[in-house]
């Protein structure tokens, strides 16, 4: 079945499609499919925000969203799994970040996806700048140095 999907775990600057990673995990032995879209919200601790702006390691990213995948399905036996995060300038309400999960029963699909999206912003390699009415700054650790890792 083609459903459009170009990997199961991507990062992208094209805008998300959020039914493609749906379609993807979607199977008969599945009873329960989550989804989870992350968008850019206007306010954040009484903060307006005007953008965001997400940037990546994107190989090292790949690889990870692709372990967590992995991690899934080895957590919750029979699930399935699709990540897809975009990065570049966003504007308020975009998608930012589509998880589907698909499993046998909606608690491992609920648990599996909420799983994803707590080790993306733990281990994945994306970084986001938020731009505000009167200033910028990134969120979390930019440490990270390309060639470091052990591939």
């Amino acid at each position: 079945m083609d459903v459009g999907l170009k990997k199961p775990f991507e990062v992208t600057f094209e805008p998300l499609e959020p039914m493609k990673c749906m379609n993807y995990v979607t199977r008969p032995e599945a009873g329960a499919v989550t989804l989870f879209a992350g968008t850019v919200r206007e306010w954040t601790n009484g903060k307006r925000t005007m953008h965001l702006e997400y940037e990546a390691y994107v190989p090292m990213a790949e690889k990870k969203l692709a372990e967590i995948g992995a991690e899934i399905e080895k957590k919750w036996p029979g699930s399935r799994v699709a990540i897809v995060h975009r990065i570049g300038a966003l504007a308020i309400s975009d998608l930012a970040v589509v998880i589907a999960v698909s499993s046998p029963h909606r608690r491992a699909a609920y648990e599996a996806n909420e799983y994803a999206i707590e080790q993306i912003k733990k281990v994945v390699p994306i970084w986001k700048k938020e731009i505000w009415e009167d200033g910028e700054k990134w969120i979390g650790d930019q440490s990270y140095k390309p060639g470091s890792e052990q591939l």
